[in-house]
């Protein structure tokens, strides 16, 4: 948030620096970068380590089950067409039986044993992936939690070092806010931007 902050801050730094530096605007939004600066090299440092151990870390480690698991759904879907096969051959050896009395008992026996394999596969992810994601909510609720601690800090920090950028303003812009009035300045602006030839047709 605050890296998106910075580059926002250095636009508007930009294009009021190329008017004059002394207007209330350009004195807002020099003060809003410096502002934004010093958050995004206090707060923003400081909660790095911590986002990455509380959050970034845990999110990568349930996700690095997931490859093994489709790993594993993929092994099982192979057997159950070694299993399908099997069957067939064992089904088509019955209704046509062969003049080699061995080649039932031995299809017999891959059926059984391709089986067995399958059913282990297919039973262990019937019974573990639904512990998987039982398991997901509590594994994520601390995560969830130091994130939403971490929001409030960072939101409490920029709001305490934004609003020094307040006083480069005339006292009635924020009762212009509140009184939505500015959202009607701006959207005016935007109307007489497209009305230029070169925006096209609005």
């Amino acid at each position: 948030m605050s890296a998106a902050q910075l580059r926002l801050a250095e636009t508007i730094d930009t294009f009021y620096g190329a008017s004059d530096r002394s207007s209330e605007g350009a004195m807002a939004a020099h003060a809003y970068k410096a502002n934004v600066q010093d958050l995004d090299n206090g707060i923003g440092r400081e909660m790095d380590q911590p986002y990455r151990t509380t959050i970034l870390d845990p999110l990568g480690k349930m996700n690095s089950y997931f490859p093994i698991i489709n790993d594993h759904i993929s092994k099982r879907n192979k057997k159950l067409l070694d299993y399908d096969s099997a069957r067939s051959k064992v089904r088509k050896l019955t209704d046509k039986p062969s003049d080699d009395p061995l080649k039932l008992p031995k299809a017999q026996q891959e059926l059984d044993d391709a089986k067995e394999v399958f059913e282990l596969l297919n039973d262990q992810l019937v019974r573990e992936i639904p512990v998987l994601l039982d398991q997901r909510v509590p594994y994520f609720d601390p995560s969830f939690e130091a994130m939403i601690r971490m929001q409030c800090k960072f939101a409490e920090e920029g709001y305490e070092k934004l609003s020094g950028v307040q006083r480069y303003f005339d006292d009635s812009v924020r009762d212009d806010y509140a009184a939505g009035q500015l959202d009607a300045q701006v959207e005016g602006v935007l109307q007489e931007m497209r009305e230029l030839s070169i925006c096209g047709a609005a």
